[in-house]
């Protein structure tokens, strides 16, 4: 696909390994992308590799010892099995990977800065007085600068000294082939979904990954000091739709491939002409109804599509079918007579949540986001960790639970009467 030599012909377009999206955002973070902190984080080759591997362990250290090695200008993995012994692992140099670095921390070796995400939360201030799970130095992913460029994901990051510190509290113990592993506080968490990211695909099952790569499984509550059992038949490198799951946060990874083969925001903003071109009425008022353009994502417009969450059919706004008994959230539908949530439509626009490039005819419930059957139908499916031991389906695109029967209804529009 590309030629060995492509970093001497700049004008080539650079690799991208893949794409981090964070689920509950619908196309950017609320009060805007700004520099490393966006809903989305594209990783492309680096004009000179920055990766990683281990070398050297020094094992009966002192901690003095153990703070002279980690000074030096280099990475590395400190393991502090008690207050007189730590177990320090060297790094070294790999010029054939590039290293990625997620978390909560603003400090310059974060590559992706994530904070906590607030289920439908319209702005920054909404999410800031949340006390955050999420580790400053989360995770990192190294890629392989050659093809198949492939991506492993690995749990901690390395801090401003080139760091990771594992402490005595932390869940740590020696491998059988002698070296040292570790678990992070709250854990990184892996979803590999099977038959890839495609309109087939099946919930995989959620694993922890280790400091050095390993596969576990869960822990009985997120930060419980005993590690679950090593799962030797599955790997940490990621695969087109993997979830990560950084404890506050979960990120989607898509590959360069899976995301050639995902609807683009131009073919969505097509699929929202055409709805409106058939304009859709409703059907007491008799007014057209049209989705807002996608950059009035947040902002109920007059002429917005609501919809009868019990059934599905499709009105204008009005004011009557109150159930006033029902705290004033349930309405009457005036077309069946079901009772239930009535609420304004949104469009999806997050395209790397689509798992094909169907019509936008069916909507999440409780939230009213509105995207293709398949991918209401995928995401619906999908258990998503939620607090330290629970899972729960949620919306993709604004990160609620949902609810119903299905987690999604289908559609009812009503066309022209002439």
């Amino acid at each position: 696909m590309f030629s060995p030599d492509q970093e001497n012909h700049p004008s080539k377009a650079p690799v991208k390994y893949g794409e981090l999206i964070v689920l509950g955002y619908n196309g950017s973070l609320p009060n805007g992308d700004r520099g490393r902190r966006k809903s989305r984080f594209a990783l492309f080759k680096r004009p000179k590799a920055n990766g990683v591997k281990p070398s050297t362990v020094h094992v009966a250290c002192t901690p003095q010892a153990a703070k002279a090695i980690s000074n030096k200008d280099q990475h590395s993995i400190s393991y502090t099995l008690s207050r007189a012994q730590t177990v320090v692992v060297e790094y070294t140099h790999d010029s054939n990977t590039d290293m990625f670095q997620i978390g909560r921390s603003t400090e310059s070796p974060i590559d992706f800065v994530v904070t906590d995400t607030v289920p439908g939360s319209q702005s920054n201030s909404d999410t800031q007085s949340v006390q955050s799970t999420i580790s400053r130095f989360a995770c990192r992913i190294i890629c392989e600068r050659n093809p198949p460029f492939t991506a492993r994901i690995y749990a901690a990051g390395f801090d401003s000294s080139k760091n990771i510190f594992l402490g005595e509290k932390a869940a740590k113990w020696k491998t059988s082939d002698g070296q040292m592993d570790g678990l992070t506080t709250n854990g990184v968490l892996v979803m590999h979904p099977r038959n890839g990211f495609t309109e087939d695909s099946k919930p995989g099952i959620w694993r922890e990954i280790s400091v050095c790569g390993n596969v576990f499984s869960l822990r009985e509550t997120r930060s419980a000091q005993q590690r679950g059992k090593m799962v030797e038949i599955e790997t940490n490198q990621l695969q087109d739709g993997s979830l990560i799951d950084l404890c506050g946060a979960t990120l989607l990874w898509r590959t360069a491939e899976g995301l050639s083969h995902t609807p683009t925001v131009k073919h969505l903003e097509a699929l929202r002409q055409e709805i409106n071109a058939a304009r859709p009425q409703c059907p007491v008022g008799f007014n057209t109804l049209a989705f807002p353009s996608m950059k009035r994502k947040d902002v109920v417009d007059e002429k917005q599509p609501w919809v009868y969450l019990h059934c599905g059919h499709v009105h204008g706004y009005h004011n009557w079918g109150n159930k006033e008994e029902r705290d004033g959230k349930d309405r009457e539908c005036p077309m069946c007579r079901s009772v239930g949530p009535y609420v304004p439509l949104w469009l999806g626009c997050e395209a790397g949540f689509y798992v094909d490039a169907g019509p936008p005819t069916h909507a999440f419930s409780p939230c009213g986001h509105v995207c293709s059957e398949k991918t209401t139908a995928y995401w619906s499916q999908i258990p998503l960790p939620h607090g330290t031991h629970t899972f729960h389906a949620a919306c993709p695109f604004c990160a609620h639970q949902l609810a119903g029967e299905q987690g999604y209804i289908r559609l009812i529009f009503q066309g022209p009467l002439d």
